[in-house]
């Protein structure tokens, strides 16, 4: 799931405002006092909310791999949240809390924290229990620092260059205690078809997820008109309207998924080939599959599961 996974995140989160167990205007302070500072970062002044719709200006520094040997070399490597918010924290923000978008994985390993501080659980379980054992999600599994996936599953590459095709399915999320899930597409159109649906949230939660802000200009570029609600994508349709979505791609897989506003139409395309050596790659990887994503869930279209 990578990504889409923040979804998840972001709906405990909101369950658990409903329940009046946190606010979303919590300071990340209040919860984990002393995370985030240094270099200007400053935990009295990020609110939970701002985590959730990457408006905290905290900057991503998460380690990563560009080259087939850096694969080999880091794919086994585990990493505590604790050591990857550090690694934030040596950076100043990229602006002021609430002046900016800018897409933060940092921010949803505190949010996957703080969840653990207000429930007493790791927010894994609390996603087993709130999300997947409800709706039936019986092959959508939190995998740890398991570097082996599932049978029967799916093969990933990653194109690194020029003759530079490297299955890159054996490897550990470095953000495991957060994106470490991995799901089918029946699942994960079920799951997005229960939350627009209302299944998941009160109205007034749901609502708020909804509630969007511009993103940034280079991510613009990935989601043409697109803007960002809480853990939550709104895209518009070419047929007029829009859709919500929250794609995900790490280590030679790549998913965008897309569901009506009613939650009454889903369509999922997953890509086993991350095409990453190229902005142009990457660009057109992107744009193929959002027109696949469009064609679905238009009048014309046919809904999938």
């Amino acid at each position: 799931m990578a990504s889409t996974s923040k979804t998840l995140v972001a709906t405990v989160v909101l369950q658990l405002e409903a329940e009046d167990r946190l606010s979303l205007d919590d300071t990340v302070d209040h919860w984990l006092p002393g995370m985030v500072r240094g270099n200007g970062n400053d935990g009295s002044r990020t609110t939970v909310r701002q985590l959730l719709q990457h408006t905290s200006g905290i900057h991503d520094d998460l380690p990563g791999y560009t080259t087939p040997k850096e694969y080999y070399q880091q794919r086994h490597d585990v990493h505590r949240p604790g050591q990857l918010v550090a690694r934030a924290m040596a950076h100043a923000p990229d602006f002021p809390p609430g002046e900016g978008w800018a897409y933060s994985n940092t921010g949803y390993i505190l949010l996957g924290l703080i969840i653990q501080k207000a429930t007493g659980h790791p927010a894994p379980q609390e996603i087993e229990n709130r999300i997947l054992r409800p709706l039936g999600l019986d092959q959508t599994r939190w995998m740890g620092t398991s570097s082996t996936l599932p049978r029967p599953h799916t093969r990933a590459y990653q194109l690194f260059g020029p003759g530079s095709r490297v299955d890159v399915t054996d490897q550990i999320p470095v953000d495991h205690d957060n994106l470490s899930w991995v799901t089918t597409t029946r699942d994960e159109n079920r799951f997005l078809r229960a939350l627009l649906a209302g299944r998941l949230l009160p109205a007034r939660q749901l609502a708020a997820m909804k509630r969007t802000v511009p993103v940034s200009a280079e991510v613009q570029h990935l989601w043409p008109g697109g803007r960002y609600g809480l853990g939550l994508v709104e895209r518009p349709l070419s047929c007029g309207g829009t859709y919500w979505s929250h794609e995900g791609g790490d280590g030679g897989y790549i998913t965008l998924n897309g569901v009506t506003d009613d939650g009454r139409r889903s369509a999922v395309v997953s890509m086993s080939e991350a095409r990453g050596d190229t902005p142009e790659h990457i660009l057109g990887q992107e744009n193929a599959a959002s027109a696949l994503i469009d064609h679905a869930l238009c009048p014309r279209g046919l809904s999938t599961s």
